[in-house]
């Protein structure tokens, strides 16, 4: 009886340890897994965001100096930089799990968290943001003089607040999902790969 459990036992563990080797194989590679996927998002969106302030001075190339002296041409600058400054941080982590020489289960398992986490928060962190915009958008009227804020503020009152509705309705719904699919689809499938470690 006992060498049958021994040799169940042994069985058992032969077979763990090909998985955990195919498992740390796939997060360490540098070029597919669900860790060369998140830090591609992740690189992605720090650039799209370091572009965006530049694509938006190319815009109003006719008239430089009307961006540099907006109050909302630089509020959104600092939003880009907080976003990159944010997205790097997370891009540290997923790389450094990739360079899990003597990565744990349990520090897998806590980065992962840790990066749900911080995509929980860049949702709040978004509505926050849009809700910041919509306020300076009423507001920034009333001190700096924009000729497309004052056609705005010339439409009536229902329109605009309907379009703000309609504007945190779509982020309420939709941001969240688009976020999961760049992000969360890739740290649910690295939780349960730390699972089957």
């Amino acid at each position: 009886m006992e060498l049958d459990d021994l040799k169940k036992t042994w069985k058992e563990n032969t077979i763990k340890k090909p998985i955990n080797k195919n498992i740390m194989e796939m997060i360490q590679n540098k070029s597919y897994g669900p860790v060369a996927a998140l830090k591609r998002s992740y690189k992605k969106q720090m650039l799209f965001m370091s572009i965006l302030p530049f694509l938006l001075l190319l815009t109003n190339m006719d008239d430089i100096n009307k961006p540099l002296t907006s109050v909302m041409y630089w509020s959104y600058v600092l939003f880009c930089i907080g976003v990159v400054v944010f997205t790097f941080y997370n891009y540290r982590i997923a790389d450094k799990m990739q360079d899990m020489n003597s990565m744990v289960k349990a520090n897998l398992e806590q980065q992962v968290s840790l990066l749900q986490k911080r995509l929980q928060w860049k949702i709040i962190g978004l509505r926050i943001a849009l809700l910041f915009f919509v306020v300076l958008t009423e507001v920034l009227p009333y001190f700096q003089h924009y000729r497309m804020l004052d056609k705005w503020h010339s439409l009536s009152p229902f329109i605009r607040f309907g379009f703000y509705a309609l504007l945190f309705g779509i982020q309420y719904f939709f941001s969240p999902r688009v976020l999961q699919n760049k992000f969360g689809r890739h740290l649910t499938y690295l939780k349960e790969l730390a699972k089957e470690m």
